[in-house]
């Protein structure tokens, strides 16, 4: 078969990326996009040494890298041969944080060897989710896709094959007609809270600080006020930095990494003991919260899971649609 199906796609010249790499992404988007079906023959070695003045030895490079991703095969004697298509996925993501790092890592290593994920993420920047959606329109299998906001299903998305998109983790808003893996940040928090209540007994009060620009969905808030109100819980919602003050025999969930971190930093200025003091809850877990002060307890849903089950759902090509809870894991800080 001719070299040339390559043609637009393989681009030597670029120094971005080595030959070999080039080579190997040609060939597994050429598979993909159905220019060579299962089962049928490659060009050459020396045909594609010859068409792009490659050594031989990339030739077999790449097409050794194929073979171990399971994209070809080869027969003795007869060449290599296309095994199945590459399915290439678009995974978007809002910031890079590390619980994200875990759902990646999940949902990459829970994939077959032939998808070929693109992770971007859109930092809450509607100008950038937009010009990334419209320039992916077409272009993928399958689209992962944590929206721009947890209260709307953002305009742009519509442009999507709605068989071919998964809405990832943020998801308060009408999507029945979407498969979905979204966090819950509401009832499952307020059942958390709930099992642990005696925690909180322990202190005269009970702080949530979600500041107004915090991108953390605000659904949150009414579900604290109903436990505290539930619960007979003193509480309050600070969501102005000026507000914040730090008052011992208080509890706090800590919203954003970054504002436990300046918290830490307090209670060591004035000398508050993290867990007899104050109690300190972050959301979300991190590696990091289990080692500092004593543990570091956490709300947090399991972002393993959720990047297990979306893998499931693409390799599956099947409608899911999950809420994934969160829970409470109890450390010394509180």
């Amino acid at each position: 078969m001719s070299p040339a199906r390559l043609s637009s796609l393989f681009v030597p010249e670029n120094s971005g990326s080595t030959k070999v790499k080039l080579l190997v992404d040609a060939l597994c988007d050429a598979i993909g996009q159905g220019r060579f079906q299962p089962g049928e023959a490659l060009p050459s070695v020396n045909q594609l040494s010859k068409e792009y003045n490659l050594s031989r030895d990339t030739v077999f490079k790449a097409y050794r890298e194929l073979k171990k991703r399971g994209i070809i095969h080869s027969t003795r004697a007869k060449g290599y041969y296309a095994a199945g298509a590459t399915h290439k996925v678009l995974l978007m993501l809002d910031i890079y944080s590390p619980f994200k790092d875990v759902l990646y890592n999940s949902f990459v290593k829970s994939l077959p060897s032939n998808f070929k994920v693109d992770l971007v993420f859109h930092f809450y920047n509607e100008h950038l989710f937009e010009t990334v959606i419209n320039d992916a329109a077409g272009r993928y299998n399958y689209y992962v896709i944590m929206n721009f906001s947890n209260e709307r299903l953002h305009d742009s998305l519509k442009k999507l094959d709605p068989s071919r998109l998964l809405i990832l983790d943020l998801g308060d808003f009408e999507k029945q007609d979407y498969a979905y893996v979204c966090q819950d940040f509401g009832q499952s928090v307020y059942d958390a809270l709930a099992r642990h209540v005696s925690f909180f007994r322990k202190y005269k009060k009970f702080v949530l600080y979600l500041p107004d620009d915090c991108e953390h969905p605000k659904i949150l808030i009414p579900y604290f006020r109903k436990f505290a109100g539930d619960y007979a819980i003193r509480a309050e919602v600070v969501t102005s930095p000026a507000r914040f003050r730090m008052a011992k025999n208080t509890a706090y969930l800590i919203i954003q990494q970054k504002d436990l971190v300046q918290v830490v930093k307090k209670c060591r200025e004035k000398n508050l003991v993290i867990g007899r003091d104050i109690g300190l809850i972050a959301y979300n877990d991190t590696p990091m919260y289990e080692i500092i002060e004593n543990g570091i307890t956490v709300i947090s849903t399991d972002f393993a899971l959720m990047g297990r089950r979306a893998a499931e759902c693409i390799k599956t090509g099947s409608r899911l649609q999950e809420v994934i809870p969160a829970r409470m894991i109890v450390r010394g800080s509180l």
